[in-house]
């Protein structure tokens, strides 16, 4: 069992984390959705700046969709934003949040991790998180590749039953300071129960839930598409203006600009494009 060595190396050092200082299900969302392939340092600040305006589900609900997008810019891949303006609409239509698995990934946007994160950050429930580090942690302690459902599985089984806040957390900043990509195995609390231990091919690569290298973000159409919303945000921009803002040629421009409008990012205004209302 991995549990007294996790909870004893853990608990003492857990990261001071300001999320980590609440059990508000929409605070503890909010965190969620902008962890999602962004480092904490970003995300800090943003997460007060984020809740000093929009401090739960009511007041998200109640603001367009352009408000919150405007909030959430520079932190990227704006569909978080929007499936969380979704999920605060819910939220505020169902009278609270669901506190059980199968209520939480009737969510707009929530999926099996950020619904059990909320069963054991939030609600203090019986809940195994599996995110990129857990699911890295995994894959080494067992020397294979996992599975979704086998990963999962076998963090249901190691997660100790009345400890799932601490467990989670502790797991996930082992994964995060310890059991890295490159792991620092000498430091790690596990090492002597972990099948791998560094040595020979990392069965972690390619692993269910481990996260791959991302694709540049340079020159590409997410960086194209960030250019125009920043200008949106600022004020409408003329549609003979986005191939310049975007720094694209006409046709990659009309193309992009046509994808944002279908996913609801962007709303035509005769020449002009804007955020939604």
């Amino acid at each position: 069992m991995i549990t007294e060595p996790v909870l004893a190396w853990g608990i003492p050092q857990l990261r001071d984390l300001p999320w980590r200082h609440t059990r508000d299900p929409w605070a503890v969302l909010v965190s969620e959705v902008m962890l999602q392939q962004t480092q904490v340092t970003r995300v800090v600040p943003r997460w007060y700046r984020f809740l000093e305006r929009f401090p739960d589900p009511a007041t998200c609900a109640a603001s367009g969709l352009g408000d919150v997008l405007r909030e959430w810019e520079g932190l990227g891949y704006p569909r978080r934003a929007k499936q969380l303006h979704l999920t605060a609409e819910r939220v505020v239509e169902l009278g609270g949040f669901p506190r059980d698995l199968a209520g939480l990934l009737a969510l707009p946007g929530v999926g099996r991790y950020t619904a059990r994160a909320l069963m054991a950050f939030a609600f203090e429930l019986d809940a195994a998180v599996v995110d990129t580090n857990v699911a890295r942690i995994y894959a080494r302690l067992e020397g294979r590749k996992l599975t979704p459902s086998g990963v999962q599985a076998i963090a249901d089984a190691a997660c100790p039953s009345g400890s799932a806040w601490a467990w989670n957390q502790c797991m996930i900043d082992l994964g995060a300071t310890i059991c890295r990509p490159v792991p620092d195995c000498d430091r790690c609390p596990i090492r002597d129960r972990c099948a791998w231990a560094g040595d020979g091919p990392d069965p972690a690569t390619g692993s269910s839930g481990v996260s791959r290298a991302q694709s540049p973000f340079s020159g590409s159409d997410r960086q194209a598409r960030g250019r125009l919303m920043r200008a949106m945000a600022e004020a409408p921009v003329r549609r003979s203006q986005a191939p310049e803002v975007m720094q694209r040629d006409v046709a990659t421009s009309t193309r992009l600009v046509a994808a944002l409008v279908a996913e609801g990012f962007c709303t035509p205004d005769g020449d002009l494009l804007r955020l939604p209302d």
